[in-house]
């Protein structure tokens, strides 16, 4: 039902969007702008790939490493966790040169949103393996599993679905961030609305449809997440059953 209704809001603000492109005032920010929806949605998508590498290695080295790694490990989480995504942005695109390192301005966006995603990630991880029942662990301890056996066959398998609700709220607040990419230079949606503004002063039109656009691209990571979710609910039934 809730898939169903997000895929209604979703085809409306996509038929929204239509009907304003054949407005002429609309229709001449639509290239531009979509232009600019490209950039965001790349950025999102390899930021996303990097906040759930760096989630999941935060998590288990937290949970499961040597004292010292644990420490980095705590370090990486509170310190991308306990400052602000513009400031870790600034920090990569503007600090590091002081220091002889220069990083282009589309890995600059990519690290900063995808380590300070991955900071929170690592929280919602290491919840959900905690989440399993005290029994999963002893089962597996009974059929003499290593760890890492463990964790890969029994444990993390059953707190994936868990951490599928969470992750979601997390990719969308991932596509509301890209929109500081815009201070950095980036010809991101939001950088390029601020162009077409500035230079027509037609604010209306623009800011209408890259409100849209931003919509158009939440409702889409919010189905895939709950097909997933559901996906792997069914999954999860079925190997209970078995």
């Amino acid at each position: 039902m809730w898939i169903r209704m997000l895929a209604a809001m979703l085809a409306a603000t996509l038929l929204l969007i239509a009907l304003l492109s054949a407005n002429p005032e609309y229709r001449l920010f639509m290239p531009g702008l979509f232009e600019g929806a490209v950039l965001t949605v790349e950025i999102t998508l390899l930021g996303a790939v990097l906040a759930v590498f760096m989630a999941l290695i935060a998590a288990l080295a937290k949970l499961y490493s040597p004292l010292p790694i644990r420490w980095l490990s705590t370090t990486y989480i509170e310190i991308f966790r306990g400052t602000s995504a513009l400031v870790q942005l600034f920090w990569l695109y503007f600090v590091l040169p002081q220091f002889g390192v220069f990083l282009d301005a589309f890995l600059v966006a990519v690290l900063a949103l995808g380590l300070n995603i991955g900071a929170y990630g690592a929280e919602v991880v290491r919840g959900a393996i905690l989440s399993v029942a005290r029994g999963q662990w002893e089962a597996s301890i009974a059929l003499n599993m290593s760890k890492a056996q463990m964790l890969r066959r029994i444990i993390l398998p059953q707190a994936f679905t868990a951490m599928i609700p969470p992750w979601g709220n997390l990719f969308i607040e991932l596509v509301k961030s890209t929109s500081l990419v815009s201070l950095i230079t980036l010809a991101d949606l939001t950088f390029k609305a601020q162009q077409m503004n500035q230079t027509t002063l037609k604010t209306v039109p623009v800011f209408t449809l890259v409100l849209l656009i931003y919509l158009a691209i939440s409702l889409t990571v919010t189905i895939a997440m709950r097909l997933l979710e559901q996906r792997a609910s069914k999954g999860l039934t079925r190997g209970r059953v078995a």
